[in-house]
């Protein structure tokens, strides 16, 4: 684990690279205190070129809670490594009080009491309102959308996308790249992307038939910013087909492609690059194994996990930024760029405390006008909450318990599974649920909740095979989101062990009774890849869950044992 001062002294010793990074003086305030806009975007103008960086937003236009993972483990060489450092000992590595707003943005604890302490987060009113404080004071700044952009929304799902793309627009983007956007299918991608007033990036787009780069998007794009010829190079996620849906996109492959990224970087430097940036939405660790692997990248603004880092880190001399999901925060990044090479740079994470930050009117409007049509249904009160329902963590959140649970009393199944997908807000204890809250958690254009018959022993492959995509040694071969959450399953999983034999020790809950690997089980669950898939949507499987319920309570999980963590 790097600390704060051994970051800063690697880096200019490894390449006499000046950095400078952190929270800014809202960091020290203590929770009695005011915060105020400007000690929220107080900046040292640096260098030459700026850059503005959001990632991972999910649809969310207006401002949320969102509680950050308690639990996310690294293994191989990224075991204790950032970002798999949470909680208490994420504050202790970063120099954050208990009790403070970067505790609150930044960490897990005492999320509830905080959040009433702190309000909101995000806003795309509000983010407009820090990029246009950025581009006052740098009016040729980059902002760079590092993709997730076009889901998980009621009004998302309901337009295909073009409530985001229109506010999109008024934020004035320079580029962007993908990943979930692809599962509103081909055709709607390709009808948006040939309309934006911005570049659609992804080096690593392929013809599927043909195994070449796909025409639709371009690798990269050339600019100059600061008398500094700058390319942004795209890389969209690399295993969507895996992933997701494949036959929504069957005209094109994806991948890694680290040859492929070293000859677009070694491209854009023989036309003059004096600066190489790559936008990615391929998760930090395996950004981090291509900063090693691929020479020439300046930095890469990294997407697709949500980790939010308050400071860059280095690998060789590239820096890797970390911003965070929802609309939550927005990185800016000021860079020295001198006699083509990168000498320096000033980097601050801006948290978007919806209470603080005074909204961009004209954005408002456009957001307001996105979700008019939609706002009575969405605004239904289906019940109440006595829990914080929250959804990041590797193994469990209570939004996935109560998903879960739904499945298995509205199905009628012994098991339920819920994808490990990391999106969505959280909601306080004593907060109602609105129909909107469900969709927030649950959008998606391949939502049908099935209910089908497995074998013990094939439950147990599919976790095994989820484990291994979430805790592979390397980083490469790290495909998906979080860990498949169980319902009516206990199991224990060792994240040291091989791929087959991290998963032991399956009980079915309702009886206490070892999981039998001859036996068939009904099963229930939702987002299968499979086209076809057959059964109601998962949001009304939940929302009938709810509306029955009246309040829901959620016990705290205990039924899985992680060992090597």
């Amino acid at each position: 684990m790097i600390s704060r001062r051994d970051f800063l002294q690697v880096s200019m010793a490894a390449s006499a690279l000046v950095g400078a990074s952190g929270f800014g003086n809202w960091a020290k305030l203590a929770a009695q205190q005011s915060l105020t806009q400007d000690q929220l975007l107080e900046f040292d103008t640096f260098g030459n070129v700026s850059l503005i960086h959001v990632t991972d937003i999910h649809a969310q236009l207006k401002p949320i809670y969102f509680r950050e993972p308690s639990i996310n483990l690294g293994v191989g060489e990224n075991r204790g490594q950032v970002p798999h450092v949470t909680g208490a000992d994420f504050r202790k590595l970063y120099g954050i009080e208990d009790g403070s707003p970067s505790h609150y943005a930044l960490s897990s604890g005492d999320f509830s009491s905080l959040a009433k302490a702190y309000g909101k987060v995000g806003g795309l009113d509000r983010v407009s309102t820090v990029i246009n404080a950025i581009r006052a004071d740098r009016p040729d700044a980059l902002l760079l959308d590092g993709g997730d952009t076009w889901h998980g929304s009621y009004t998302c799902y309901h337009t295909e996308g073009q409530d985001m793309v229109n506010v999109m627009n008024a934020l004035k983007p320079d580029a962007m790249t993908f990943h979930w956007e692809f599962t509103l299918g081909s055709d709607r991608v390709r009808e948006v992307v040939q309309d934006l007033p911005f570049a659609a990036l992804g080096a690593n787009i392929f013809d599927a038939e043909w195994d070449e780069p796909a025409e639709d998007f371009a690798p990269y794009k050339m600019f100059e910013r600061g008398g500094v010829k700058i390319a942004v190079i795209g890389q969209a996620f690399p295993y969507m087909p895996i992933a997701n849906p494949g036959w929504m996109f069957p005209e094109y492959s994806f991948g890694i492609r680290t040859e492929r990224m070293q000859e677009v970087v070694d491209e854009v430097k023989g036309q003059g690059a004096e600066l190489v940036v790559l936008l990615s939405h391929n998760g930090f660790d395996v950004d981090k194994q291509m900063a090693a692997m691929v020479k020439g990248i300046d930095v890469i603004l990294t997407g697709h996990t949500h980790d939010a880092l308050p400071e860059p880190v280095l690998v060789g001399e590239t820096i890797l930024i970390a911003s965070g999901s929802n609309g939550k925060f927005v990185s800016r990044v000021d860079l020295d760029v001198r006699d083509g090479r990168m000498l320096g740079f000033r980097h601050k994470l801006i948290p978007i405390f919806s209470d603080v930050i005074e909204p961009d009117a004209a954005v408002t409007k456009v957001i307001d006008e996105q979700r008019a049509p939609y706002l009575d249904a969405m605004t239904e009160v289906i019940g109440q909450t006595d829990s914080l329902l929250y959804r990041r963590g590797n193994f469990n959140g209570t939004w996935d318990d109560l998903i879960c649970e739904a499945l298995m009393e509205q199905r009628e199944a012994d098991i339920a599974m819920s994808p490990g997908v990391r999106w969505g807000p959280s909601l306080l204890p004593g907060d109602d649920i609105t129909r909107e809250d469900i969709w927030n958690a649950t959008s998606m254009t391949y939502g049908k909740a099935y209910r089908t018959e497995m074998t013990g022993e094939f439950i147990h492959t599919v976790m095994e095979d989820v484990a291994d995509n979430l805790f592979n040694p390397d980083p490469y071969y790290q495909q998906g989101g979080d860990m498949v959450r169980m319902g009516g399953l206990g199991y224990r999983i060792d994240v040291t062990k091989p791929q087959g034999s991290r998963i032991s020790n399956l009980t079915l809950l309702k009886t206490g009774e070892p999981l039998d690997p001859a036996k068939t089980y009904n099963v229930a669950g939702w987002a299968s890849v499979n086209e076809g898939t057959e059964g109601p949507q998962i949001w009304d499987v939940v929302e009938d869950h709810i509306r029955a319920k009246g309040t829901v309570t959620v016990a705290p999980n205990t039924s899985v044992e992680v060992i090597g963590g």
